[in-house]
């Protein structure tokens, strides 16, 4: 079966897991964070996704790996934040969320390497 939507990509759906997962731990986040740290965690977790679906939609091979690298940056720019949360002592389930932060990043680095052959 031919790959015709995003959606269907399974990267695109554990990316978007981890976006949800990501809004359900900024909830339990400081409000005084509202405008600083849970703003950009939940961009830089949506970038994932975001960028894996315009790269999907691309045609070129090099425009595909160009916003498959830039969810790749969002999602170790997500991980960094994951650590600065443990590390200011916000209840966040740090284990968990940086295992599926690292099993998405396994993902796009695949599409990559596919589309370099």
């Amino acid at each position: 079966m031919a790959i015709e939507r995003f959606e269907q990509l399974e990267v695109w759906q554990a990316a978007h897991r981890l976006v949800l997962d990501v809004y359900e731990t900024t909830r339990k986040l400081p409000r005084d964070q509202k405008s600083g740290l849970i703003a950009q965690m939940q961009r830089a977790a949506v970038s994932v996704p975001v960028n894996i679906a315009e790269g999907f939609k691309r045609r070129g091979r090099s425009d595909k790996i160009h916003f498959y690298n830039f969810a790749l940056g969002s999602l170790e720019e997500l991980r960094y934040y994951f650590i600065l949360c443990r590390d200011l002592g916000y209840e966040v389930e740090y284990e968990s969320l940086t295992e599926q932060a690292e099993r998405v990043g396994r993902m796009p680095t695949g599409l990559i390497n596919s589309l370099r052959v």
